[in-house]
């Protein structure tokens, strides 16, 4: 007996529930504009959208914009890195080879997550080892002799006057890993201390499309003591710190000159990996590390690989 044939055939069926209107033929024009849509209603952040849709435009500048997405294979894929490496004529660092290769890979993985095309000809495209440069962070006993330079800026001395700003600043980035901009918008009544036991920190973002990066991290009960001394010395205004992001940077730089560190050592970027090397170091859970920094799961995949190298290079110092 004769195979019976469906009475629907594959090409009629319905797509899929949120899949794009878009079809294998599509160009790589038409799938970009669909892409910025899917980025925007799944919360990337604005500077990941814009570097993922530039990638994806130099994609089509190589194979040409009008390319049918549908005849994009994992050979042209690695022929476009090895181009971007090796052809363009522009310097390509190695973040930003990691990032484009992160972009063909989120890119073509939606398109066929979304049933659009019928194999993803990212998953095999060749990870080539180049590798960013590892952030010099300050090790523990650089950060303790910090800490005893500001605790006696602190408690002041007869030739100078008691200050706790160094304090509460150095603490503040060890215990949160927040940003200099970050930084630069608490108010005072962003830190709650209802629970004197588990102060925290609300990290707010004016701007609403940041609104997703906002988050609560916990304090040291006794960094309210420091608080408390500042408040009173300086009796801000508005926001927590009332001077310029440059004069932190100053103060952080006159910390570490005190304490005999390399110069640059201590800043609002190593500091924020110190941090988190801490907490790497204590085994907390991935995901809380990475809200707790406020990033986005893409992000989370370099940060996370240079924690690796970090803790590998610790261990070989040590061995």
């Amino acid at each position: 007996m004769s195979e019976q044939k469906p009475l629907i055939s594959p090409e009629q069926l319905p797509p899929a529930k949120d899949a794009p209107p878009l079809s294998a033929d599509a160009s790589i024009q038409a799938a970009l504009g669909l892409f910025e849509t899917h980025m925007r209603n799944e919360g990337f952040a604005i500077n990941t959208m814009k570097a993922f849709a530039s990638d994806v435009r130099l994609l089509g500048k190589y194979l040409g914009i009008g390319q049918p997405i549908g005849k994009i294979g994992t050979n042209n894929l690695n022929d476009f890195l090895k181009w971007l490496l090796e052809e363009r004529g522009v310097p390509c660092s190695p973040k930003s080879y990691a990032r484009r290769v992160t972009t063909l890979k989120v890119f073509f993985g939606w398109l066929h997550e979304k049933g659009v095309l019928p194999n993803d000809p990212s998953a095999a495209v060749i990870q080539r080892s180049v590798k960013s440069p590892l952030p010099t962070i300050p090790s523990e006993d650089d950060l303790a002799k910090a800490l005893i330079v500001t605790e006696r800026v602190r408690l002041g001395s007869r030739e100078q006057k008691a200050d706790a700003r160094p304090h509460l600043l150095l603490t503040l980035l060890l215990q949160t890993g927040i940003k200099k901009g970050e930084a630069m918008t608490i108010v005072p009544n962003h830190i709650d201390r209802s629970n004197t036991d588990q102060p925290m920190l609300f990290v707010r973002y004016a701007n609403p499309r940041l609104r997703y990066k906002e988050r609560k991290l916990p304090l040291e009960p006794e960094w309210l003591d420091v608080l408390d001394e500042y408040l009173m010395q300086y009796e801000p205004p508005d926001t927590l710190f009332t001077c310029t992001p440059r004069n932190l940077e100053y103060i952080l730089r006159d910390i570490g000159d005190e304490a005999g560190l390399l110069r640059g050592l201590l800043s609002f970027e190593n500091l924020r990996w110190a941090a988190t090397m801490r907490d790497w170091r204590a085994k907390v859970e991935q995901d809380d590390i990475r809200q707790k920094l406020g990033l986005s799961k893409i992000t989370w995949r370099e940060t996370k690989a240079k924690l690796e190298r970090l803790t590998e290079s610790e261990s070989v110092a040590e061995a």
